[in-house]
């Protein structure tokens, strides 16, 4: 998929475990793992809001789309590297 979900990038910068953020937007940390892992085929905007409001970002610090090509030789590279 060409959407690249940053969320690990932003616990980082905040210094916040992924329970403590599940906690504070008021999702189980297993659905927020599914999102923070790419598997999610959606997210609810509430979801997005509550996200960007807790680690006081924008929607782009946690979501960027990347051209299908570049995606393609990013996941056959981790397939080779391993």
């Amino acid at each position: 998929m060409p959407i690249t979900v940053d969320i690990d990038v932003m616990l980082a910068k905040r210094k916040m475990s992924v329970g403590e953020l599940a906690d504070r937007v008021g999702i189980t940390p297993a659905n927020l793992a599914v999102l923070k892992n790419g598997r999610a085929k959606a997210v609810r905007f509430a979801t997005l809001a509550a996200l960007c409001d807790v680690l006081e970002c924008q929607p782009g610090d946690l979501l960027r789309w990347e051209a299908e090509d570049a995606a393609d030789a990013a996941d056959a590279a981790d397939v080779t590297d391993g």
